[in-house]
């Protein structure tokens, strides 16, 4: 090989170098909720098959400065990769080529983070049969991806939402030492389903490391050569002209936070709450008992570890959000109302929808 011919095979396997930026997991219960209401329609938003083991998802950029989603069946790897970046510790996201199952296009979550001493971030070109580059969904306005990724926020700060709530209405949290409502207590008076909640809807964060794996194996179709066809947290986000996320941890005085409001009433901050809120509440709770009649798709209703030997639920449907506590109450995001969100009392009927809910749902393993 001549000096050209090496510094041409050097320039190529730079350019397929893939410098990982971050991960994200894609599993029946654990998906980047932005994507879709469960795991088949998150699944289907990167156009792959809904994997009962579910996928690893590693964001990078190549030595063009291109963006690709890399896409690999070893979901353990990826995992211990997130945990360790979220530890603040080291890790070198390596996949093995033979993991592979697709190089994609394009990122499907936004990210403000790019590789270092490479051009910026842009998709590459297609080519004439290729996929197109895959795109975040966008946020920019209130719906259903923001719906999600609001309802994430407040499972991450279920604290610090829970304790703006009036203790008359809605009891105390459970182990805040105060009067605990024991399972299927009455409502309070003056309590109902459409209390609301009004606060900034955040969004979540996956930061990783800027690291080179390898080539990235060049496919257009969703499967890698030899896979066989397959059926059965976290994202971050660029800046823009929305709520921020420390908005959620910290609410600041002005924010608008609310509860035990009577139907129609105004808000302090001027938002007049339609009829229509506790409506689409009960809708929900309804859609939830239903979900218990005839299973909904996998990842629709999800639980996951909480203090107390509680467990925290996230369920979602069309044009709606819950986040639950087992111990606790229920809070609702619904599509038709933008950026509230609506406490749901334990009254006697909660505990048991809860609890069974519980039960059905996928838990991360």
């Amino acid at each position: 090989m001549t000096g050209t011919d090496e510094a041409e095979a050097a320039a190529t396997t730079t350019d397929e170098a893939l410098y990982v930026l971050t991960a994200a997991l894609l599993t029946p219960a654990q998906f980047p909720s932005v994507l879709g209401d469960d795991y088949p329609e998150a699944c289907a938003a990167l156009g792959l098959g809904p994997y009962s083991q579910g996928y690893g998802l590693v964001l990078g950029q190549d030595g063009t400065g291109a963006r690709w989603t890399v896409v690999v069946d070893d979901v353990s790897l990826v995992a211990v990769a997130i945990a360790s970046w979220d530890c603040g510790m080291e890790y070198d996201l390596s996949p093995d080529e033979r993991t592979v199952v697709a190089a994609l296009p394009g990122w499907p979550l936004e990210l403000v983070v790019a590789a270092p001493n490479v051009p910026a971030p842009h998709d590459p070109d297609p080519g004439p049969e290729g996929p197109p580059p895959l795109t975040p969904p966008d946020t920019s306005e209130w719906g259903p991806a923001q719906r999600r990724l609001g309802a994430d926020a407040v499972a991450l700060q279920w604290s610090t939402w829970r304790e703006q709530l009036d203790r008359d209405t809605f009891g105390s949290p459970p182990g805040s030492g105060g009067a605990e409502h024991a399972p299927g207590d009455a409502e309070a008076p003056g309590a109902s389903a459409n209390s609301v909640v009004e606060n900034a809807v955040p969004d979540d964060a996956i930061v990783g490391a800027a690291e080179e794996t390898g080539p990235i194996p060049r496919t257009d179709d969703t499967t890698a050569p030899g896979k066989r066809d397959r059926t059965d947290d976290n994202t971050a986000s660029g800046e823009r002209d929305r709520p921020d996320a420390s908005a959620a941890s910290a609410p600041p005085s002005g924010t608008g936070i609310h509860a035990g409001g009577d139907t129609g009433a105004d808000s302090a901050d001027g938002h007049r709450h339609a009829d229509g809120e506790e409506v689409g509440v009960r809708r929900v709770l309804t859609a939830l008992r239903g979900y218990l009649d005839s299973a909904p798709p996998v990842g629709r209703v999800r639980s996951t570890f909480a203090p107390g030997g509680a467990r925290t639920l996230r369920a979602d449907g069309p044009g709606w959000s819950l986040v639950a506590r087992t111990d606790d109450m229920a809070f609702v995001l619904l599509d038709g109302c933008p950026g509230d969100v609506h406490p749901v009392a334990r009254d006697e009927e909660l505990p048991d929808l809860l609890r069974a809910l519980d039960a059905m749902a996928v838990r991360p393993s």
